[in-house]
């Protein structure tokens, strides 16, 4: 981000040959193509000039800004304890001293004079903390850059790295090689003045903030990576404006609390928070109830401050210094012991109403996906495999061995929230007094006491994958060729024994003696994974395969399918094949 600040420094050219290497050395150069030179007001140009910006966010524990960074070394004071900071690894002491004392705002002050980098690579001494002040306040109040301009953090190129220069010929007549973020923004400099014609030389790493690294082909194949990234940036940059419209995304959700020196987690743990336009904050709390308020940001020397204000909720109304953040989660604090923790939820809804919850219910399949009740062992596995069905006028179905089996449910308006209580014969534990404590897009969950339950959607109908599943299942008779029991080779049990997947989720195995036996089957995606639930009950020895095994692979002739235990790591391989 830019300054207001009007610096004159003279950059003679002979400083541009550093950067510039002879001819006469071997190198790799990008074939000569037009369409792959940096053109100076090209989307890719402002890109890579952007990426090349000094990254200021690292050093935010010291000054509280992503506009600027302190040159290290730089001695720093912690409630009273001087530090040497020499590298961006002793950031950590900071936030050691930070973490040990959580219960209280933990002043840094720098020792002066320091000097301060820019996003444009200039240097400046800074004397005192008056005028670190006024050019961290005029970085803030900056919003006039243009939004291609503004550095991007979450994306750099792995140095060193390579451009062809060429005449008007386009003929190579130089190559320069640049090994750091500062040489390529003042290369990119020169190349937005149309003062030189030149092409990146392919390929080029590209590494992302958690070390994952991706690797351009061509200028396309670069923008796109840049691009993607620069989507997911949001979280690093801590000015104002960028902020507030990361807040406004999503709702959040409270992880943790602290006030005055009190742990109230218990307490406010799973409320919603919706911050709007026009400085409107909405709360939902876990019993439904709605709370309006205002809110706001503003930049200081601490760094940025959430101011929120609610006529009915003192524990939330604060200024609260906005001290860490990782992408998902935001930790605020301030004086005398006080302290959130709010963790991004886009699924959330925050107004929970019984009317919403029942078209929610009517939209999909419902599949089980954990079920603890206090005192009752492995009751979640009665629902592999078997989805729920909300309908009109309170009717609710399970999927069991393809058969719809019927009951009723009701969505309840109590002191604690809205309820749910389902009625399903044989199945007591769905009709306890359940609440909802969170709706999401595609989840619920429910607590009652010491019980916990969640449903997830299964919309399987508009999943081009799932489809192309269910008809491979169902289009032949299917055996098994391979059952390993964590490493242990099991298929000899199987001998013989036929199965057929039916399209209504019922799996009929017949046996060697031509005895018929069925189960349940459901196809579905979860984070990100194909997965194939199987559920045969207590039928030896088919109980072996009640599971979600996640689909290895799949071909009309062969799924091979896989099981990872939580607890222990041991790995179960079920292959089906065609049976001829």
């Amino acid at each position: 981000m830019k300054t207001k600040m009007k610096l004159l420094l003279l950059l003679p050219f002979f400083a541009l040959l550093m950067f510039t290497s002879c001819q006469d050395e071997v190198l790799d150069i990008t074939p000569i193509d037009e369409t792959q030179t940096l053109v100076a007001e090209s989307q890719l140009t402002s890109l890579i000039s952007a990426t090349s910006k000094n990254d200021g966010s690292k050093d935010n524990i010291i000054d509280g800004t992503t506009c600027i960074s302190v040159k290290l070394p730089v001695i720093v004071k912690v409630r009273g304890i001087e530090i040497r900071i020499d590298s961006e690894a002793d950031y950590i002491k900071i936030k050691r001293l930070y973490d040990e004392f959580e219960d209280d705002i933990d002043r840094l002050d720098i020792i002066f004079p320091i000097t301060i980098i820019t996003g444009n690579h200039e240097e400046i001494t800074i004397e005192n903390a008056e005028q670190l002040s006024e050019i961290i306040a005029a970085c803030n109040d900056d919003d006039d850059e243009d939004e291609e301009e503004r550095e991007i953090r979450c994306i750099d190129f792995q140095f060193p790295i390579a451009f062809s220069v060429y005449n008007r010929d386009f003929s190579v007549i130089d190559v320069v090689n640049i090994e750091n973020r500062r040489q390529l923004y003042l290369f990119m400099k020169r190349v937005k003045n149309s003062e030189v014609i030149a092409s990146l030389n392919f390929p080029v790493t590209m590494v992302l903030k958690n070390g994952t690294t991706l690797t351009a082909e061509n200028n396309e194949q670069l923008r796109r990576i840049i691009e993607a990234a620069k989507d997911n940036c949001e979280v690093e940059d801590f000015s104002k404006e960028r902020l507030e419209n990361y807040l406004k995304k999503c709702p959040w959700v409270v992880y943790e609390f602290k006030r005055d020196n009190q742990d109230n987690t218990s307490e406010f743990e799973q409320y919603a928070i919706n911050f709007k336009e026009d400085g409107v904050v909405i709360m939902r709390s876990r019993n439904g109830d709605m709370l309006t308020g205002t809110w706001g940001l503003r930049p200081t020397r601490r760094g940025v401050l959430l101011k929120m204000e609610f006529d009915n909720l003192a524990d939330f109304t604060l200024e609260w210094l906005l001290y860490d953040y990782e992408d998902g989660k935001i930790k605020v604090y301030e004086e005398g012991g006080n302290k959130i923790v709010l963790k991004r939820n886009c699924e959330v809804v925050v107004n929970i109403t019984k009317e919403r919850v029942e078209n929610f219910l009517k939209e999909c399949l419902w599949r089980v996906v954990e079920l603890d009740i206090e005192g009752v062992d492995d009751v979640e596995d009665n629902y592999i495999g078997t989805p729920l069905k909300f309908f009109e006028n309170n009717v609710v179905k399970i999927r069991v061995n393809g058969e719809l089996i019927e009951g009723t449910y009701q969505v309840l308006v109590r002191n604690a929230g809205i309820g749910l209580e389902i009625t399903l014969d044989g199945r007591p534990e769905l009709k306890l007094q359940w609440v909802i404590n969170f709706l999401g897009e595609n989840k619920i969950e429910l607590k009652n006491e010491n019980n916990e339950m969640v449903l997830r959607r299964h919309c399987p109908d508009n999943d081009g994958d799932l489809n192309y599943i269910l008809d491979v299942l169902v289009s032949s008779s299917w055996e098994v060729s391979l059952y390993k029991d964590d490493g242990i080779d099991e298929t000899q049990d199987y001998f013989m024994y036929t199965l057929d997947f039916i399209e209504t989720g019922r799996v009929k195995v017949t046996d060697p003696n031509n005895g018929i036996f069925g189960g349940s089957w459901l196809a579905f995606r979860n984070d990100g994974y194909l997965k194939l639930a199987l559920n045969f009950g207590t039928q030896i020895p088919f109980d072996e395969f009640n599971d979600r095994w996640k689909i290895v692979s799949i071909t009309p002739n062969r799924i091979e399918l896989l099981d990872i235990s939580g607890s222990d790591g041991t790995e179960d391989i079920l292959v089906l094949e065609k049976k001829s």
